[in-house]
């Protein structure tokens, strides 16, 4: 039997073979921990971070609510730096909750995967 963080990384191997970022298109990757939300616009070919921001910070609201905060936030960054579209790598975690309503956030932000 996996345990969670074995399941996850399992996940996580999987789709990463299947997809990477470049410079006109990155990779748009979550991190989730217990209390935060990151994330981070990642050039691959480069090994280049572009963009990256987190709910440090914002205290205000349920965690689903501060993880669109960030979606919205990410997808102002990226536009000020000239990236439009992305490839969105959810990292192992679940298209559900936080995952789900930061992605949501940064599409109404204009950010297109």
């Amino acid at each position: 039997m996996l345990s969670k963080i074995e399941r996850r990384n399992k996940i996580k191997t999987r789709i990463r073979g299947k997809i990477s970022g470049t410079a006109e298109r990155p990779r748009m990757t979550v991190f989730r921990s217990n209390k935060q939300i990151y994330v981070q616009l990642i050039d691959d070919l480069a090994g280049k971070t572009l963009v990256a921001t987190s709910s440090k910070g914002i205290d205000e609201g349920t965690k689903c609510e501060i993880a669109a905060k960030v979606g919205a936030a990410i997808a102002q960054k990226a536009i000020a730096a000239g990236i439009t579209e992305v490839v969105f790598d959810r990292n192992g975690y679940l298209f559900h909750g936080r995952v789900k309503s930061l992605a949501d956030a940064a599409r109404e932000g204009g950010l297109k995967f």
